[in-house]
């Protein structure tokens, strides 16, 4: 059951990842380099990877819903700060 369940993270995120990949084929809006590709599938396959420790670990559903509210927000504001640089950072996409 362990295994299948990183088969799954891994293959929701290469899903995500064919979402900008297959729209580069249809509009110039679109345009991802291959270090574009390789930070989003680290950052969405790293969060999957994450909430399944924080499922497999923490008993308390409290806990659980709290740390997993946690890594879906940082992981939207990392990517937001990388696509268009809310904080203005050195990584900031604009």
């Amino acid at each position: 059951m362990q295994n299948k369940r990183l088969i799954i993270i891994f293959l929701i995120s290469l899903f995500l990842l064919l979402i900008p990949l297959i729209a580069m084929q249809f509009t110039d809006e679109v345009n991802w380099t291959t270090t574009d590709f390789i930070i989003a599938g680290g950052l969405l396959f790293g969060a999957g990877i994450i909430s399944e420790i924080v499922l497999r670990k923490i008993k308390s559903f409290n806990y659980k819903v709290g740390l997993l509210s946690a890594i879906f927000i940082i992981l939207i504001l990392i990517w937001i700060e990388l696509a268009v640089g809310i904080f203005g950072t050195l990584f900031s996409g604009n």
